[in-house]
């Protein structure tokens, strides 16, 4: 790939947060960096070690293949390596070079003298990960309600929990993380199909520009967020979906432990149905 020459000027030393000039460099297209370094150690050992996993079980089919927690007597404490001391040291590395790869998205955006919006957004889907193997085990008192990691038992896993309260969606905040979902979809494949129309126009007819945009969304709904707006849009929806799909799960168990339809009760309580 070769480089941009306006790249040149944003490939300059510094904005390090450790190591200095050490890993200060680049490879092809790529920033390296210490957190490039660890992120990469991290990875390869974890990948190493569900490989390893695997080579121990019976099974070489990638779909059911899986590598388990800590049975729930262990409660917190290190498990032997075949009994989910194996899962406890690949949560460890994926933490690892998942938090790597935020700070050394960190250095990046100190580079370029730009905001940390990039790494903040990455670390919104850090906490969703750490809330299924972390925090919500910590708040149970056992590494074993953790999920597998597997395709499909960690599916398995899914569903179980699932109708371990009856009807998960019936969650308030699942409600919120899905409705966000959705809504990221929406709005930001309006915005693709509208860019594709304006810049892939008919044979014969011009490329469209940003004030055609804005005049079909103002014809459409009423309104047009503008070329800057929607993308600070679909953050905040994108981030939204990430952090209460995190908090439905944190909720489910350590403070709630009843079928989630049974929440629901204050509504049909309330004064004005009297």
């Amino acid at each position: 790939m070769s480089m941009l020459s306006f790249e040149k000027k944003y490939r300059v030393r510094g904005g390090t947060l450790l190591g200095g000039d050490l890993f200060d460099f680049w490879v092809g297209p790529f920033y390296v960096g210490f957190f490039g370094v660890t992120t990469l150690f991290f990875a390869a050992l974890g990948t190493l070690m569900i490989v390893w996993g695997a080579s121990q079980g019976d099974t070489w089919n990638l779909w059911q293949i899986s590598i388990a927690p800590p049975d729930l007597s262990y409660g917190l404490a290190m498990a032997p390596l075949m009994e989910g001391g194996l899962w406890q040291i690949i949560t460890i590395c994926a933490l690892g070079a998942f938090i790597s790869w935020a700070l050394r998205q960190v250095e990046i955006s100190r580079k370029l003298g730009m905001g940390y919006h990039i790494p903040v957004a990455f670390g919104v889907a850090i906490f969703a990960y750490a809330s299924l193997v972390v925090i919500r085990p910590l708040l149970l008192g056992a590494w074993g309600h953790g999920f597998p990691y597997g395709i499909l038992s960690h599916l398995d896993w899914v569903s179980n929990v699932g109708y371990q309260y009856l009807h998960f969606h019936y969650n308030p905040a699942h409600m919120l993380a899905v409705t966000f979902f959705f809504t990221t979809t929406l709005a930001l494949s309006l915005h693709g199909g509208l860019v594709l129309s304006a810049l892939n126009p008919k044979k014969g007819e011009t490329v469209k520009t940003a004030e055609h945009e804005n005049t079909f969304f103002r014809d459409f709904i009423g309104y047009s967020i503008g070329e800057l707006g929607i993308h600070r849009l679909g953050l905040f929806l994108a981030l939204n979906a990430g952090f209460w799909s995190a908090v439905c799960i944190i909720i489910s168990g350590p403070f709630w432990t009843r079928g989630w339809p049974e929440w629901w009760s204050w509504w049909l309580e309330l004064p004005i149905w009297a």
